[in-house]
């Protein structure tokens, strides 16, 4: 074996583990937020503190959404390799910090949000440079295997990250922030010691009015759209506030003006000429309608199968996110059996045919999902799971690879940051759209079933109506943390034991809330899941329209 050969494998095992430990950790508190907030002393359910519950998700992913096209730029400028291993050394200290938060309550949640801002810098650091870096190592006709390797890991890694909180949160809080600790030093020593720049660095001027209004566009418009999903005034979302509406329109505005910036400036951040190379265009938009889809189906899964399916089948609340993040490693087994495999087959046949093919298969799951009942057949479920696994890995690792081979060497890092800008962006915009969307079924119907069944368990109709009148998100945060909201909600003001025996035990179980909200939740799983079949076509069409050739004039076909 060459040293170039051993340079290119070295390359590719390094990269993987950077893309899975930034991905894992993009969800790895899903599943394991109701340890941490019983960890720092906060009420999950409390109005208050859904703002903290949404930014410990979201601070990570919109970072990690509106830096990777910078970073990317910057590594063009000063170097792939070096910025890639800055990023290791940030997200190891970030991880380290987030494992001792000293302070609890509020300040305690402050301490995670801030800290997973700064790993998410980190995170964006190694996925806007590990496609260059890999793509600078690789020649052209094992390009698709290397990037379909490390794309389905990172995609595989947002699963993964499901089961990997599950099982730590049993544990300790800590540990979810542990495990990264030595994982991220090991990555770093390893990195600095054994990576090196193989495409030149470019000299060039730092467009800072080009970054400052498209991460200042992004961000304020993404947090927007985060905000839309919290009630506001006696609205079941806040789409009518008058702060949303106007940070939505202030964000499109700096993108606008950002856009005006990059056609005037001699050294632009964002290479926007990149998108007249169709198959650089039509892969970014099948990657964003397609990371939408996604977040969304993710979202949703865990709701299902948290405040509905795993206590129908008997299982404590309190056990449900360990067994959802189980329950659905069908979709991550589909992940790994079909990306390196597509990924291989496309360097010979093409891009084509397995991106817009594997697309094809995910709109499929999702009617097949639509035709689910509530309390599904796990089998039947699983089957689906493992196709739209299939699906998303058919299309991911060819799309990557078609991307990244569409642009010119020297930029390589720009059109990676790009990529992953798109591909994140889609995540965090999933829970906007997906949850305005959930919410907006359970709203039609969810007060009077609620109502109505507290009042036939002997609860007073005064308090029964103004329980089944608070804001339908605090319902469906209560299945997302695998919650019971009744017990939650009767038994704060006394109120549970004032009611017999009977009526108590039947509140508190395991089977009546489920029961009570399946009609309402499956109409508003309708809702999300025809949206997101709807996405998946027209990324499916998109991916069909990028044409047969898809490699740069300047590279060896």
């Amino acid at each position: 074996m060459t040293h170039g050969d051993r340079y290119k494998w070295t390359a590719l095992s390094n990269t993987t583990l950077g893309v899975l430990m930034a991905s894992v950790d993009g969800s790895i508190v899903i599943i394991s937020m109701p340890a941490i907030f019983r960890g720092i002393g906060l009420d999950p359910l409390s109005p208050s503190n859904i703002g903290y519950l949404l930014w410990m998700i979201l601070g990570y992913l919109l970072v990690a959404a509106v830096l990777v096209v910078a970073l990317g730029r910057l590594g063009d400028m000063f170097g792939r390799v070096r910025l890639y291993n800055l990023g290791f050394m940030i997200f190891a200290v970030a991880s380290l910090a987030l494992s001792v938060d000293p302070f609890h309550g509020g300040p305690g949640a402050l301490w995670l949000i801030g800290w997973r801002v700064v790993q998410g810098i980190g995170g964006a650091m190694l996925t806007a440079n590990s496609a260059a870096i890999l793509t600078d190592a690789f020649p052209l006709e094992q390009r698709g295997m290397a990037l379909g390797i490390n794309q389905i890991t990172a995609l595989a890694g947002q699963f993964l990250g499901l089961l990997a909180g599950g099982l730590l949160a049993e544990i300790d809080w800590r540990a979810v922030f542990w495990v990264s600790v030595p994982i991220g030093v090991f990555g770093t020593i390893w990195s600095y010691h054994s990576l090196r720049e193989v495409g030149a660095p470019r000299a060039a001027r730092i467009d800072w009015l080009g970054n400052l209004t498209f991460v200042g566009g992004a961000l304020v418009l993404l947090a927007s759209i985060t905000y839309g999903i919290q009630p506001y005034g006696g609205h079941a979302t806040g789409w009518g506030n008058p702060r949303v509406l106007g940070g939505m329109l202030g964000g499109v505005l700096l993108l606008v003006a950002f856009c005006v910036v990059e056609t005037r400036v001699a050294e632009p951040m964002l290479r926007l000429g990149l998108f007249r190379i169709r198959a650089f265009a039509a892969g970014n938009l099948a990657a964003l309608l397609t990371a939408i889809a996604r977040g969304g189906m993710q979202f949703m899964l865990i709701i299902w199968l948290q405040g509905i399916w795993l206590p129908l089948h008997g299982y404590d609340y309190e056990r449900t996110p360990l067994w959802a993040g189980i329950y659905m490693l069908p979709l991550t087994a589909g992940f790994l059996v079909a990306g390196p495999v597509s990924g291989y087959l496309s360097d010979r046949f093409g891009a084509r045919l397995f991106s817009t093919g594997g697309l094809s298969v995910v709109c499929a799951a999702f009617v097949g999902l639509l035709s689910l009942p509530v309390d599904f057949s796990y089998w039947a479920f699983a089957a689906l799971l493992f196709a739209s696994g299939v699906g998303q890995g058919m299309f991911s690792a060819p799309n990557t690879s078609a991307v990244m081979s569409s642009v010119p060497p020297d930029q390589r890092g720009v059109a990676s940051g790009m990529r992953a800008t798109f591909q994140n962006s889609g995540t965090a915009l999933s829970i906007g759209v997906f949850f305005s969307l959930m919410i907006a079924g359970l709203a039609s119907s969810l007060p009077h079933t609620l109502s109505a069944g507290l009042e036939a368990q002997s609860v007073p109709a005064a308090d029964a109506t103004r329980v089944a009148t608070l804001p339908p998100v605090s319902t469906l945060f209560a299945a997302f943390l695998g919650n019971n909201p009744i017990g939650h909600l009767l038994g704060s003001n006394g109120l549970l034991d004032t009611l017999p025996d009977g009526n108590r035990a039947t509140l508190t179980g395991k089977t009546f809330f489920p029961e009570l909200v399946s009609g309402p939740f499956h109409h508003g799983l309708v809702l999300v899941f025809t949206a997101a079949a709807v996405m998946a076509a027209i990324a499916a069409l998109g991916s069909a329209l990028r044409g047969t050739r898809y490699v740069h004039i300047e590279e060896k076909v």
